[in-house]
């Protein structure tokens, strides 16, 4: 497998997936390309039963969407069988393949509604900042983050996180139910490393029967996600959103330095 924005490196029946689109990980075209084909490509291969995304920037996980090429992303997906990228993080959360995401630095936006589509989330404790910062433009999360968020959390704790759009660290997050585990950044690895081996040894027949009944429980019709997508796409046309994104830019949105605290570039403090 040979891609633009992934590094994969397969271990028995596991494959370690790295995204690396630089400069700091922005979602865009070349990354949902790349994460389709990826995904299609494993659950074509038998002798692949679990996938492991991690970081190679130590900053950012996946940043948020490039809010530059949102046009041509849409496009983008639209080519892609799912028809959408939220679709897509659907087809992943409902694959027969188990998948961890191995959190480090920032994952915000569509990078966090991305690891929420994973089965399991594990975050290093010092490096790891989580945010769904777009209704500071006045817009939802597009694909996949108020199902997620709402039923992982509960009503009153989705609606803090989100009308909030704070950045919010790992110990937050797992008190929140975002994520299963806050580990020091020394042990994760090792960690979500030993557990992808654990379950690839498992038959696959379990994985698919267990993923079936716990979805049938707490997955979102994929409907609900294409609600969602025509929400969100609808409020990013509003005059109010462009303008305050374009605040946003001028205030250095989408600048590494800049986006290492989001929530006071937006006018927020993260919490503790």
């Amino acid at each position: 497998m040979t891609f633009e924005t992934l590094a994969i490196r397969k271990e028995g029946a596991a494959l370690f997936v790295e995204i690396a689109a630089p400069p700091m990980n922005l979602f865009g075209p070349e990354l949902a390309r790349d994460l389709a084909s990826l995904i299609h490509q494993a659950e074509a291969d038998d002798s692949v039963r679990v996938l492991v995304f991690k970081s190679a920037d130590p900053d950012y996980f996946i940043s948020h969407v490039d809010l530059t090429r949102v046009k041509e992303l849409r496009e983008e997906a639209a080519k892609l069988d799912e028809k959408s990228v939220g679709l897509l993080f659907h087809h992943l959360s409902a694959s027969r393949l188990v998948t961890i995401a191995q959190i480090e630095g920032r994952v915000r936006g569509i990078g966090s509604e991305f690891v929420l589509s994973c089965d399991m989330r594990f975050a290093a404790r010092e490096s790891a900042v989580f945010g769904q910062f777009e209704p500071s433009f006045g817009v939802i999360p597009g694909t996949g983050g108020v199902q997620h968020l709402t039923r992982l959390m509960g009503r009153a704790r989705a609606l803090e996180v989100m009308l909030g759009a704070e950045d919010y660290n790992a110990d937050f997050a797992e008190r929140y139910g975002w994520i299963n585990r806050a580990l020091p950044a020394r042990k994760l690895s090792a960690f979500v490393r030993l557990l992808a081996l654990r379950i690839a040894s498992f038959p696959a027949a379990g994985h698919v029967a267990i993923k079936d009944r716990v979805n049938a429980i707490a997955l979102a019709p994929a409907e609900e996600l294409r609600r969602d997508s025509e929400v969100f796409g609808a409020g990013l046309r509003n005059p109010e959103a462009q303008d305050l994104i374009q605040a946003a830019f001028k205030r250095g949105l989408q600048t590494r330095d800049a986006e290492m605290d989001l929530a006071r570039l937006l006018g927020g403090s993260a919490p503790s």
